[in-house]
């Protein structure tokens, strides 16, 4: 135990978090040179393909370091800020983080969060100042941001390059002398605690897990405390590159149990395992219940694969614990799910995994934040989709939720910067010069607005220099109204909104020539409307598909080609009263991205 080191990799989006890790798996012999390749923790296509981590993963290394043999659990985690929850569980295993940072870019809003959030569980920070071997690197100016962010002396921060594999054996010899070994007491009774899940459709549910007391052996009877069940630990094993299974795992390491588990809700992430004969009494506090920031319904195309779609998202939710999903119905779309997620990046995943490893194609809704409506006696009711929210003379006004948003950026794009916050009802809160060239702004503005588009549209006026970080501040009154879409008289609640009473006329009539566009023509005219209650503020018309009826008229009378004409629109007026419309696939996707 006391040659043990638990160690995560902490750092913002892009600054090298797993290129660094593979380094470290090669330089402790881990991985030999035929199985290496770039970003080899990230075992998704998706992680790939993006080349973002998705998943934070575990390995274990040894290491040789002045005669004795060191055992070091590393966990790499994701950057995005919709992947912090990843980051907060992956913490709560470790003892110690490495902090890294960009040498071309410095500190950003993710290196700060994170940091807090490793400093609230008193791990022993590295920082590593990363990428140095790039032209634009300005090491010296970086090392002034780190020694500021941290108090740290300037010796302290190692000078590395992931690319390159430089400063990798001074990032190995610090994490033996400054991250301490883990504590607690082998002879104790078992305490262990699940920080991650995977579901195997071979050997069903496998759960990761960090022991603090006691032992586990192979065939121990075990029992998760949350849900009572109790397991028999038929597989027990470390984490390398692939599994290695083992006779007994003991306080301080981080391993996997396999014991047959079928169920997805039996297993909950944070929850403790101890031994059915001699129980543990101190029982590990777990993690907070995810916050969702953002809501979406998901639907299949087909409703028969409603069955199909509830068993995946059970599998997912255990691979992506931040998830959380209840049924709905929808009159457009049938049976399906009304999920919550971390953010928009969140939701293009989850739909994306869906679509992948569990071969469901799926309707995503518009999404939308939780809204409280107040009653006029003062009790509150949550609305997570338009279809919830009640009638304006039923309530007595509607809160929403505001955050503080941080943005870090150059200081040249400061004007743009605040122009795009103030469009989106942000109000400006503070500006702190971080140095000469780049600026911290805080602002106070409503989730609702940063949903859709607002990172793309700070990364492009930006060139890709901000970078966003933002918590929830709590619900703030507001004038919010629903927007209803109607097609042909009939509102499709799949496509209705909640938005702000001042931008609803904008958006409605956005929608509106975004729907004239994609509904298809057909042999009626179809009328597409906006409205607020039984306000009608936009309205496009796709126009009715008609045959030619005097094709077979060869000259000859004008009353005769009049008649038929005639005839044709009197049919027309008949199907219009008829006439249902289907709406296409891209239709529901298309709200998505509305300017």
């Amino acid at each position: 135990m006391e040659r043990t080191r638990n160690f995560c990799i902490i750092a913002h989006i892009d600054h090298g978090k797993s290129t660094l890790a593979d380094r470290l798996l090669q330089s402790t012999g881990t991985v030999s040179e035929r199985d290496m390749q770039n970003q080899l923790l990230d075992d998704m296509d998706l992680e790939r393909e993006r080349g973002i981590t998705i998943k934070s993963h575990a390995i274990q290394m040894n290491y040789k370091h002045e005669g004795e043999d060191y055992t070091l659990n590393l966990i790499d985690t994701p950057g995005h800020v919709d992947f912090s929850y990843e980051v907060s569980r992956s913490i709560a295993a470790c003892e110690g983080a490495l902090l890294i940072v960009d040498a071309s870019q410095g500190v950003e809003a993710q290196t700060i969060s994170n940091l807090y959030l490793a400093l609230e569980h008193d791990l022993e920070i590295i920082p590593v100042l990363n990428k140095i071997d790039l032209p634009g690197a300005m090491p010296d100016e970086m090392t002034d941001q780190v020694v500021e962010l941290l108090g740290c002396d300037r010796e302290d921060v190692i000078h590395a390059s992931g690319k390159e594999g430089l400063g990798i054996d001074e990032i190995l010899d610090a994490i033996i002398h400054k991250i301490p070994a883990p504590k607690g007491d082998p002879k104790a009774p078992l305490q262990a605690m699940i920080f991650d899940s995977v579901f195997n459709s071979f050997r069903g549910i496998e759960v990761i897990f960090r022991v603090f007391d006691g032992a586990i052996k192979k065939g121990d009877k075990v029992k998760f405390v949350n849900t009572g069940k109790t397991y028999d630990a038929d597989e027990i094993g470390i984490l390398r590159l692939k599994q290695d299974p083992q006779e007994e795992i003991s306080a301080g390491n981080v391993g996997y149990l396999i014991s047959g588990i079928k169920v997805a809700k039996e297993v909950k992430v944070g929850d403790t395992i101890t031994h059915v004969d001699r129980p543990t009494t101190k029982i590990i506090k777990g993690f907070e219940d995810v916050k969702p920031m953002v809501f979406a319904g998901i639907y299949p195309v087909d409703t028969t694969e409603y069955e199909e779609l509830r068993a995946s998202m059970e599998k997912l939710q255990l691979n992506d614990a931040s998830l959380v999903w209840e049924p709905e119905t929808s009159a457009a779309l049938g049976f399906g799910f009304r999920c919550g997620f971390l953010g928009m990046l969140h939701l293009e995943i989850v739909q994306e995994r869906l679509e992948r490893e569990f071969d469901m194609t799926v309707i995503t809704t518009v999404p939308s934040v939780q809204f409280h409506a107040v009653q006029p006696d003062g009790t509150k009711e949550e609305i997570n989709a338009p279809s919830e929210m009640p009638e304006n003379n039923t309530i007595s006004h509607i809160e929403e939720p505001f955050i503080k948003a941080q943005i870090i950026s150059k200081a040249e794009f400061v004007g743009p910067i605040i122009g795009l916050c103030m469009d989106k009802r942000g109000v400006i809160q503070n500006q702190v010069y971080l140095t000469s060239d780049r600026v911290e702004l805080t602002f106070n503005m409503p989730l609702a607005e940063i949903v859709f588009d607002f990172f793309d549209k700070l990364k492009t006026i930006s060139r890709g220099y901000a970078s966003l970080d933002y918590e929830l501040t709590g619900f703030v009154r507001s004038d919010m109204v629903k927007l209803d879409v109607m097609l042909n008289g009939d509102k499709i609640d799949a496509l209705s909104a909640i938005v702000h009473r001042d931008k609803a006329h904008h958006w409605g009539k956005r929608l509106c020539e975004k729907l004239k566009e994609l509904v298809p023509r057909q042999m009626f005219e179809i009328a597409i409307q906006a409205s607020i209650g039984s306000k009608i503020i936009a309205r496009e018309s796709v126009r009715a598909l008609r045959k030619n009826v005097l094709a077979k008229c060869y000259g000859g009378d004008i009353s005769r080609k009049r008649k038929l004409l005639e005839k044709q629109k009197k049919g027309k007026k008949r199907m219009r009263q008829v006439g249902n419309v289907e709406i296409p696939q891209e239709a529901f996707m298309a709200v998505l991205k509305l300017d």
